[in-house]
């Protein structure tokens, strides 16, 4: 131990390469919106990493931190990072139902509240029956009855107005994640392609718009869906509902061009800074 704390390991080329690449990964999770870590990834982590990859080539005697050791370093503070449970991915669909009855029956009209506060108040403002009261206590009783009737009849009941709810739709984040994880890559492969034709720069076949994706998504789930209809038009709403999130939440996708027109007619493309399968 005490030869190992005398060596002053030094970091070669391909360890900086590597220390770079492992730093990347480490910050690509927490800055495009799908990180399960429960602090942020900044310069300490990228530190440690190095004192980590410094410590294991001392571990083993070498004057020279490799690659190896960069990786392991990078496994080993992974799996230090406290993680949270994964939670469910919960898509707010924006449309609204009701569970109540309809507006006319939820409702009170105007003049069924006056006949109901009127007779109401006439059996809250009655006297007791005769028999069971004294003279004197007749003469109060018709003395109230008549200050009653001078005062303002009672409020009019509010309407009752329905409460609406949005619908939701969850699913697991292993499922979510392999349903963005195959879109992802197959645009990526769709890009990498294009470049490689030379002089092909025909944004028509680089890039594929949200309607194209989805039904690219619905054949690579043909086993699956089968004769049911019903899978169909869920497997399908579910995959709209990840492309929007992948867009406005996570932003692993971005629109080209107008963003104005039909979701269905805009062209997505992957996030240069979104590394697939990080």
């Amino acid at each position: 131990i005490r030869f190992a704390r005398t060596l002053n390991p030094q970091i070669t080329d391909d360890s900086r390469r590597a220390l770079v690449d492992c730093y990347r990964r480490l910050r690509q999770g927490d800055t495009m919106g799908r990180s399960r870590t429960a602090y942020r990834i900044t310069v300490r982590q990228l530190e440690s990493l190095i004192r980590l990859s410094e410590a294991l080539a001392r571990l083993h005697c070498d004057d020279m931190v490799r690659p190896s050791y960069v990786r392991e370093a990078f496994r080993l503070l992974r799996k230090s990072i406290i993680h949270v449970e994964t939670e469910d991915v919960t898509f707010d669909e924006g449309e609204e139902f009701d569970d109540g009855p309809p507006d006319d029956e939820m409702e009170v009209e105007e003049g069924d509240a006056d006949e109901q506060g009127g007779r109401q108040g006439e059996e809250e403002s009655a006297p007791p029956p005769a028999e069971v009261v004294g003279v004197d206590d007749m003469g109060e009783a018709k003395e109230a009855e008549g200050n009653d009737a001078t005062r303002q009849p009672p409020p009019k009941p509010a309407k009752v107005k329905k409460a609406k709810k949005k619908k939701k739709t969850q699913i697991s984040f292993e499922e979510y994640e392999s349903i963005s994880n195959a879109i992802a890559t197959y645009l990526r492969s769709r890009e990498s392609e294009t470049e490689r034709v030379e002089g092909e720069e025909d944004e028509e076949s680089t890039y594929l718009t949200w309607g194209q994706v989805v039904e690219w998504y619905l054949e690579q789930c043909e086993s699956q869906i089968g004769d049911s209809l019903e899978e169909l038009n869920r497997l399908k709403k579910l995959t709209n509902l990840v492309i929007r999130r992948l867009v406005k939440v996570d932003h692993v996708l971005v629109v080209i061009g107008d963003g104005e027109i039909p979701e269905l007619e805009r062209k997505l493309a992957v996030h240069p800074n979104y590394v697939v399968g990080a």
